[in-house]
């Protein structure tokens, strides 16, 4: 991005996570003389039975690692906004079977969305985090380009962002590999430079999927069914627990031909969760698949009108695959596969790229499986 040299001028308020990429941002900020503001984002009351709060533990870094770099730092609650916006969108996938991305959601409508109007309030010229991903301007649009290191690239989550919100974005680590974040942090003497990297969804912390998700959700159990034989393996727990390839925690192993089960489909209505053994066989895989809320970063008027030929990943971290969109008259984007591919899940992000150009992406609707369907 293209900053004027001014730059203690230009206020940028910094989400901060309490972890050491968000740290990191905030003392790369300062040492280019931005006027900086670190604000801690309290989206969820995760207090355990003890009554401690990991969230208060992360408050107080982010205390003492703005004190350490000389900003000002505030704390702000965005807990209603956030349940009301993507903890309940969190449940309603999981009611409806389908397994959802609550990241992608919470970073259009939290952290580019209340945090960004939040900071806008407070005078900010920018918002930064501490995401790994890059952002250049080009023929007066901003592409969002992915993170140069790529064990850590972030732009799969970032993917319904649009170009007033990448405007006003700025993502100061996203040219470092990680070791280096580290390095700085430590050099820097910050005091999170050895924080280890939280994992998971926010909300649900350390704690146990399946437990947390009973508090919320009634689950409601059922036959796991052999989708070659018809034949009932087993009972599953809850359809919400399941997610499509899994393989782990079935409990039927040793049956059959020796090989592992695998999640294959689930059926809301008959409440069925269909299993298969062994990852080769057909009903694991798809040839393509069609994407609803599909968000073009280069904003609507950019959108190819013809097929287009591009890569695309379906789940984070995973290598780009070669997918051909087509634009349907209901707004919805068909996502046809270069290659079958496997264990594709409806509710998770698509995410479409061009080289090192995050497109935009969209939630996998309907996957259209090599096989015809579920015995019924």
């Amino acid at each position: 991005m293209t900053m004027s040299n001014d730059n203690q001028n230009t206020r940028v308020i910094v989400g901060m996570s309490g972890g050491v990429d968000s740290s990191v941002t905030a003392l790369l900020l300062k040492q280019q003389g931005y006027d900086v503001i670190g604000i801690f984002m309290k989206n969820w009351d995760d207090t355990d039975e003890f009554g401690h709060c990991t969230a208060e533990d992360d408050a107080e870094d982010v205390r003492r690692v703005c004190e350490q770099l000389d900003i000002p730092y505030y704390t702000v609650n965005f807990e209603k906004e956030y349940f009301d916006k993507v903890f309940s969108y969190f449940l309603d996938e999981y009611k409806s079977g389908r397994t959802p991305n609550p990241d992608v959601m919470c970073n259009r409508e939290i952290k580019f969305g209340e945090f960004l109007n939040k900071a806008l309030d407070l005078g900010a010229d920018y918002v930064a985090t501490g995401h790994y991903a890059r952002l250049i301007q080009e023929d007066g649009a901003y592409k969002l380009l992915r993170g140069v290191d790529n064990n850590k690239d972030q732009t799969y989550f970032l993917n319904a962002l649009n170009q007033e919100q990448l405007s006003r974005a700025m993502f100061p680590i996203g040219h470092l590999p990680k070791p280096e974040v580290r390095r700085i942090a430590e050099e820097a003497g910050l005091y999170t430079a050895k924080k280890k990297d939280s994992t998971g969804v926010c909300f649900i912390g350390e704690r146990n999927f399946k437990e947390f998700l009973s508090g919320y959700l009634p689950a409601k159990s059922g036959d796991m069914v052999d989708i070659e034989s018809g034949e009932i393996k087993g009972r599953h727990d809850g359809l919400m627990y399941y997610t499509l390839g899994q393989r782990q925690g079935l409990g039927i192993g040793g049956s059959g031909n020796g090989q592992p089960w695998f999640v294959a489909d689930k059926d809301l209505e008959k409440n069925i969760l269909y299993v298969v053994q062994g990852d080769k066989h057909p009903s694991m895989y798809s040839t393509g698949l069609i994407a609803t809320g599909v968000n073009w970063i280069a904003g609507n008027d950019h959108v190819p009108s013809a097929p287009y030929h591009c890569t695309a990943k379906f789940r984070y971290r995973q290598p780009d695959q070669g997918v051909t969109l087509t634009w349907r008259e209901d707004g919805t984007v068909h996502v046809q596969f270069d290659q079958e591919q496997k264990a594709i899940t409806p509710g998770q992000a698509v995410v479409f790229y061009d080289g090192d150009v995050c497109l935009g992406g969209g939630t996998i609707d309907i996957v259209e499986k090599v096989t015809a369907g579920s015995p019924a």
